[in-house]
Formats: C-alpha cells, sequence, structure tokens
C-alpha cells in the first residue's frame, strides 16, 4: 500500500507536492474505475478538505477546484451558470455528483467530459498553484489532449476563475444512447446575451466530437448582431469541426448531431425569460 496524504491547507498541500510525485485524488470517480490498471502502491494525496464555497469579486466568479457537482448544483448562481449546472445533473447519478468534483473532471481530461464544453463557454480559468509560483490558463489551453493537461509537476489545480455576467444564459444539450449515466456522443453548451432582443454576446463549445472540446467561433459569428433564429445555424459553419468514429458513433452522425444540438440550444434563447 501507498502512501496516502489528506492536507488540509493548500500550503499543506504544495509541500506535499514539491517534496514527492504523487497521484492527486478529489471525488476518485475516476481514479477507482481505473484502480485495475493503478498499482497498489500509488503515493496519493487526497484533496478533498479543501473544498470551499463559491464566492464573487466585483467581476469574476471563483470556484474552488474541490467543489462537488452537488455543491454546485445546490449553490444560487445567475442565469449564465445554467448550461454547467444542467451539466452537473447529468454526470453519472447523486453518488457520483456527490463526489465528483468540477477540477477533476476538468483534470481527467475526457474528451466527452461534460463540464469542458460549459467552462469554454463560460471563459473560465484554471488556476494553478505550486509552492512558489501560481499562474492562470484558458481553459482551451489547459486541456491539451484526451487525458492530458498542461498541469505540471509538482502543480495542483486550487480554483476556476469565470467572467460575471449576470444577463447572460443559455443551454447544455447532451446526446447519448439515453438521458442520464451515459458517455456523450455529442454535446453542446451556449451561453449568449440578448440586447433588445439580438444576440450581442455568444460563446459555443462542442464536446465529444475530437480529441478535445472547442469552441465554435464561426457559429458565434453567425449568431451575434441577429435574434435568435436556428435557421441561421448552417452546416457550413462547422468546418472547424472534426469528430471521430467510435463505438458509440460515426463522425457523419456525430456532425449531425452537433449541428442539430446547436439549432435546438439557439431557439431556446427565443424560450428562456428575457
Amino acid at each position: 500500500m501507498g502512501l496516502y496524504l489528506r492536507p488540509g491547507t493548500v500550503q499543506e498541500a504544495l509541500e506535499a507536492l514539491a517534496a514527492r510525485p504523487l497521484t492527486i485524488l478529489a471525488g476518485a470517480t475516476d481514479f477507482y474505475p481505473a484502480r485495475t490498471a493503478t498499482p497498489p502502491d500509488t503515493d496519493i494525496i487526497d484533496i478533498t478538505a479543501l473544498a470551499g464555497p463559491i464566492t464573487r469579486t466585483a467581476t469574476h466568479w471563483h470556484i474552488p477546484a474541490a467543489t462537488t457537482w452537488s455543491a454546485l448544483i445546490g449553490t444560487p448562481l445567475p442565469p449564465q451558470f445554467e448550461p454547467l449546472k444542467s451539466a452537473a445533473r447529468q454526470i453519472g447519478g447523486m453518488q457520483i455528483q456527490n463526489a465528483g468534483t468540477i477540477a477533476g473532471n476538468l483534470c481527467n481530461a475526457s474528451p466527452a467530459a461534460d463540464g469542458i464544453p460549459c467552462l469554454l463557454a463560460l471563459d473560465a480559468e484554471v488556476e494553478l498553484a505550486s509552492l512558489h509560483t501560481t499562474r492562470r490558463l484558458p481553459i482551451a489551453a489547459f486541456v491539451t489532449g484526451p487525458r492530458q493537461t498542461a498541469l505540471l509537476p509538482g502543480e495542483l489545480v486550487t480554483a476556476l476563475h469565470i467572467p460575471a455576467r449576470d444577463t447572460a444564459r443559455g443551454s447544455f444539450l447532451k446526446l447519448g444512447a439515453r438521458r442520464y449515466l451515459v458517455i456523450s456522443i455529442a454535446m453542446v453548451a451556449l451561453i449568449a446575451e440578448l440586447t433588445d432582443g439580438h444576440i450581442s454576446h455568444a460563446r459555443l463549445a462542442i464536446g465529444a466530437c475530437g480529441p478535445v472540446a472547442i469552441r465554435m467561433p464561426a457559429v458565434e459569428a453567425a449568431l451575434i448582431g441577429h435574434k435568435p433564429d436556428p435557421s441561421r445555424i448552417t452546416p457550413g459553419l462547422f468546418a472547424a469541426l472534426s469528430p471521430i468514429d467510435d463505438i458509440r458513433a460515426t463522425a457523419a452522425y456525430r456532425r449531425h448531431a452537433a449541428i442539430e444540438l446547436t439549432r435546438r440550444a439557439v431557439a431556446a434563447l427565443c424560450e428562456s425569460p428575457a
């Protein structure tokens, strides 16, 4: 059996990470299913004691890395967080939501991680701390490939920083073989602001259709300045999307699904309260 540490402060955690290689454990909802491939003497640092409340400054929301999906769902937040809350409600069952963390989902960096498209649409930044420095990276720069991140040895994700957009709203739509407890075939997160009935700000991200979730600038540009109109979403706007073939779906089906989910997300803006 390997070493097990459960620090009570971020400083203690960073000191431990600086001293030796350790596997960072949050909710363990990804770690334990892969346990058969993990050496039994793995040294672990459990960061669940580092959870704290979600807070806001004048310009940003601060989400501690060890925030669970249940805690996120239960925290009163403005409509801009509804896509992320919707994703949280679809991540496993209640037991998984009670244990799994938002940063764990991010650091696991699965191409089908439900939280990542929402964080891209929210323009989130990842706060990474080591014993001597702290830095921030946009989500797109942090997730570098399937199961790959920019996290360096000795670093710990300590928080997410999200710009406050009190008038923004949006939706998260996911296609799978069933409604819950399923890996996504395709998913879309859209966050937008409307001014006089016209879209003045839009951020759209698509996940489970490639090695990493990506923003769709061409789609965003086609929406800005116009009323929410699903007919503006045309296949030509998705040239940047490179869907994959796998056991769950073909690339062609994923592309079709991503386009249709985007149309439904735009249509939902018409149904949301202004």
